[in-house]
């Protein structure tokens, strides 16, 4: 991944989740929480959140797991990690880069992915190509979770939503965070994320079977589900 995104990370992790919680106004905890229980329904044993950042995704599937579930939580940045593993001695930690992802082919019954996947998105090229590293690790009619920001349908509430992390995303998360690049790199891709549609074209390039989508806060954020 980018050294330039894992340097703005390394400098964030003790805010991270704060900020999150007040950009949304608490709504990432919800979206997350809904994420881990659909991650819930569909079983296995073994489930892998990638750019698991301060284990907050991982710490919810870890709660919702049904018994003999093991969570495996990788990212790419210690700093973040070493706040992660403050929460929780059940969840198996590791540095992992998530274009090159350090497990063998077909060993994961899911994937999950939250907030994460624009920084992945250094071209539409070479988001497919991590997604279909994605597709690699995971077991034939496994599932791929992905909960990120979005786009609404009308015009009306996307402006409405771009205007909102315009002026709030940079002066907020500097203000709490101290980090000037970091927020301001995010304010600038959110505006610039797919839609949900062209998200799940693809997911379906990178050679998933299905993949479909779940729109929340009238399509701001969506969670996609994707079958190998």
């Amino acid at each position: 991944m980018n050294k330039g995104i894992q340097e703005i990370f390394n400098t964030v992790p003790k805010t991270y989740e704060l900020i999150n919680h007040v950009l949304t106004f608490g709504l990432d905890i919800a979206w997350r929480k809904r994420l881990a229980r659909k991650a819930a329904g569909f079983g296995g044993s073994l489930w892998l959140d990638i750019c698991s950042g301060t284990g907050e995704t991982a710490g919810y599937l870890r709660r919702l797991a049904p018994e003999g579930v093991e969570v495996v939580a990788a990212d790419f940045c210690e700093p973040m990690l070493s706040e992660a593993r403050k929460k929780s001695d059940k969840i198996k930690f590791t540095i992992g880069d998530a274009t090159k992802l350090p497990f063998p082919d077909n060993k994961f019954d899911l994937v999950t992915i939250s907030f994460a996947t624009r920084n992945l998105n250094i071209s539409r090229e070479m988001l497919t190509k991590t997604f279909a590293e994605f597709r690699r690790v995971l077991k034939p009619g496994g599932r791929f979770l992905n909960l990120e920001t979005s786009q609404p349908d009308s015009k009306i509430i996307r402006k409405l939503f771009h205007t909102y992390i315009g002026l709030s995303v940079k002066p907020i998360g500097i203000l709490i965070s101290g980090s000037k690049s970091g927020y301001k790199y995010l304010s600038h891709t959110i505006p610039r994320f797919y839609d949900a549609a062209t998200l799940a074209e693809v997911m379906k390039d990178a050679g998933f079977q299905t993949a479909t989508f779940d729109r929340m806060m009238f399509g701001a954020a969506a969670i996609h589900t994707a079958v190998k």
